[in-house]
């Protein structure tokens, strides 16, 4: 019901009367003014103004299901969510949820992580109150040597979001690392549950570092935030939303094709690595080249300098560093 009233409220720029709340939800005076009293408890600012109605002057900073519900505009992504103060993983419980036949679209949100990781195991911090956690369950009917490009396409969805939010010149370190002025400000961790002739579900694992003020020192020279980059705080739930609107949007385009046809040329215009020199950390054998943007399916196009040769690399157990630094 919170959510319900929210919604109905932000879609008027004025005051929506009390009767016309009931009348378009379909519910009693009472149970709106129940609705309005635990969204005032929750920390939203509501005016009421007799004969006019009701009106939404603050909003606290928060991701909360109902919140997120209220201001998300897709098709079908994110028709089912679950939110958390504090969990150990969003993957994992999204995982449990996926076998557990959760939908297409299911979003695992937390406000803390305890358990939070990254590729390769690494772990992703998550402070309460503070950064963006969350996972995307999706059920592609694609073959499971496709699923690898869903996370590239998240990576551009999360670039964007941020471009058009606040044109911060945020940019994409191939894979999917979305980086501010050389620093990382998002990671993604895309697994996948999966036989060989086909896909039972995949989830994509998101940390958006928004309000952060400090990073543990490991990591303070390549990490940065939103609130670091802007000067200020952001509202989590308008990141959190672009977010999955674009990535609905780009993932629509990406199954229908199977790869990345449609999005290559997007994606190759925020590439930081695009005609720069680079660094393949091949555990074949390492080598430096000229980074020439994706190809359809994903892979990074290098061209080698010992031999003047281009080469596809393959995200899978390849790194790419730029020759100077982290990009």
């Amino acid at each position: 019901m919170k959510e319900k009233v929210l919604r109905a409220l932000r879609d008027e720029d004025d005051y929506v009367s009390g009767q016309a709340l009931c009348e378009k939800l379909g519910v009693s005076r009472t149970a709106v003014w129940k609705a309005i009293q635990s969204l005032r408890e929750d920390g939203y600012v509501i005016e009421a103004v007799p004969n006019k109605g009701y009106r939404i002057t603050g909003c606290p900073d928060t991701i909360a299901a109902e919140e997120v519900a209220s201001r998300l505009r897709t098709k079908w992504m994110g028709k089912k969510l679950y939110y958390f103060s504090t969990i150990d993983s969003t993957n994992q419980y999204a995982k449990k949820l996926g076998e557990e036949q959760a939908p297409d679209g299911t979003i695992v949100i937390a406000d803390e992580q305890t358990a939070g990781k990254g590729r390769s195991g690494r772990h992703w911090v998550t402070p309460p109150k503070s950064a963006i956690a969350f996972t995307i369950l999706v059920r592609p009917k694609l073959p499971p040597s496709r699923i690898s490009m869903v996370t590239l396409v998240k990576g551009l969805a999360v670039c964007n979001a941020i471009r058009q939010l606040y044109s911060l010149p945020a940019g994409i370190k191939w894979p999917n690392d979305v980086v501010i002025h050389g620093r990382k400000i998002c990671g993604i961790l895309t697994e996948m549950s999966a036989e060989v002739d086909g896909v039972h579900y995949v989830v994509i694992g998101t940390g958006i570092n928004a309000n952060l003020t400090s990073f543990p020192e490991e990591i303070r020279k390549i990490a940065t935030s939103l609130e670091l980059e802007l000067g200020h705080p952001v509202d989590r739930a308008q990141v959190l939303c672009r977010v999955i609107e674009l990535f609905e949007q780009y993932y629509d385009l990406f199954e229908k094709r199977g790869d990345l046809t449609d999005l290559q040329e997007m994606y190759n215009k925020e590439l930081l690595n695009l005609n720069q020199k680079v660094r393949v950390l091949d555990p074949k054998g390492a080598y430096t080249g000229t980074a020439l943007g994706i190809d359809p399916e994903g892979e990074l196009l290098v061209k080698r300098d010992d031999d003047g040769k281009t080469v596809k690399v393959w995200s899978g157990e390849v790194s790419v560093r730029g020759i100077y630094g982290y990009v």
